[in-house]
């Protein structure tokens, strides 16, 4: 162990014997201060220290062709004093390799776990992989920032998307972090959604008036997709959400109790979607197809068109609604209601909800109807 006063003309200017792998040449001025010179030519700065258990621990600072012997011999200072202090750093040097970036614990661990019970696990990768991956994905979990997370959801808003879902960006990652800090993952001890609140949900209200609605029914009953209309007609006669009917099987028809049947709906739980006449006929205007479970099954692939996304899109423009949603038809089923003085219980019953809540956005009442009360109340005097 050659022993020497190094300097940079010495780091230029040494070489490792023909004969060896490699030579070590030790400071004489700064203890465990060392470089190696490799026969490739090769020549790296290391920093041995005793660690808290007294063993003897090489640190490897970096390669000579990057680092000036000044900066090298700074950092193993840095190192002895952090053993001095009782922190070993080459098990802090471990620690930081093992600290996975977003993408890699999104794959391997995030997204397999949260897969055993949450039910919207499928809306999570959607949002992780479309928006947040893309752009921060490659960061480790101790790099990622709350500017960094509040900037992404900016420019979310920016390009228009609803406050729901750049919401649901800040509830993934605050859930990803409280789990990787439960599992004790490098990285995690500082969730970067600390501080971030989240925006007030703008509850959209769209409710089909009378004239809307016969407009609507006069597109269904024009549009060419027969299977996809009357499972349109089926979502405004009963207010069912969008895969209760379009993924509805006929062993899930009680015909005597006038019900669907859906296994699991959005709350995890199964329930009864009420039939009305004008339903149990609708139903019954369908023509099974054999052997095939479902009861509006493509007539292409011959599985349930879970988003009718084109047939509503004919529908909803030649109705002139361009800006009705599916989902729209639910709210207007549940104002039909109110609007004819059913009890928010009622409603809340035929819906499926489980918190009465959810139903107060459904209640909603046409000016006429507000006026028919106030005209009815100076009548009565």
């Amino acid at each position: 162990m050659p022993r020497l006063r190094l300097s940079a003309t010495v780091v230029r200017q040494a070489t490792c014997p023909t004969d060896q792998l490699k030579l070590d040449l030790f400071d004489l001025q700064q203890s465990g201060f060392l470089l190696e010179v490799r026969r490739t030519g090769g020549k790296t700065y290391y920093q041995r220290y005793i660690d808290k258990y007294g063993r003897v621990r090489q640190f490897r600072i970096g390669p000579a062709s990057v680092l000036g012997l000044s900066a090298a011999k700074r950092k193993g200072k840095q190192i002895v004093a952090q053993a001095l202090m009782g922190t070993d750093p080459r098990e802090q040097k471990a620690e930081l390799r093992a600290i996975p970036t977003l993408a890699q614990l999104t794959w391997n661990r995030y997204l397999p776990h949260v897969q055993a019970y949450k039910k919207s696990w499928k809306t999570d990768e959607t949002i992780l992989r479309v928006h947040v991956l893309p752009v921060l994905g490659n960061r480790h979990l101790d790099e990622l920032k709350a500017d960094a997370i509040a900037a992404l959801v900016q420019r979310m808003h920016q390009k228009g998307y609803a406050t729901g879902t750049t919401n649901r960006v800040v509830i993934i990652l605050r859930h990803l972090y409280n789990l990787s800090k439960k599992w004790r993952v490098p990285g995690s001890g500082n969730n970067p959604t600390d501080g971030l609140t989240i925006a007030p949900d703008v509850c959209r209200e769209r409710f089909l008036t009378a004239a809307e609605t016969e407009r609507l029914l006069a597109s269904i009953d024009q549009d060419e997709n027969r299977v996809a209309g009357k499972a349109i007609l089926l979502l405004l006669m009963t207010g069912a959400r969008r895969n209760e009917v379009t993924f509805a099987k006929w062993d899930q028809v009680d015909w005597q109790r006038k019900v669907l049947l859906v296994p699991v709906s959005k709350s995890g739980r199964p329930r009864a979607v009420s039939l009305g006449r004008m339903a149990l006929e609708l139903l019954q205007s369908v023509q099974p197809i054999p052997d095939n479970p479902y009861i509006f099954p493509s007539p292409i692939t011959g599985r349930p068109s879970s988003s009718l996304h084109f047939p509503w899109e004919r529908i909803r423009k030649r109705a002139n609604l361009a800006d009705l949603r599916l989902h729209d038809l639910r709210h207007s089923f549940a104002s039909f209601l109110v609007n004819k003085g059913y009890s928010l219980y009622i409603v809340q019953t035929l819906l499926g909800h489980q918190n009465s809540r959810y139903t107060q956005r459904y209640a909603h009442l046409t000016n006429e109807t507000l006026q028919d009360a106030v005209d009815g109340i100076l009548l009565s005097k």
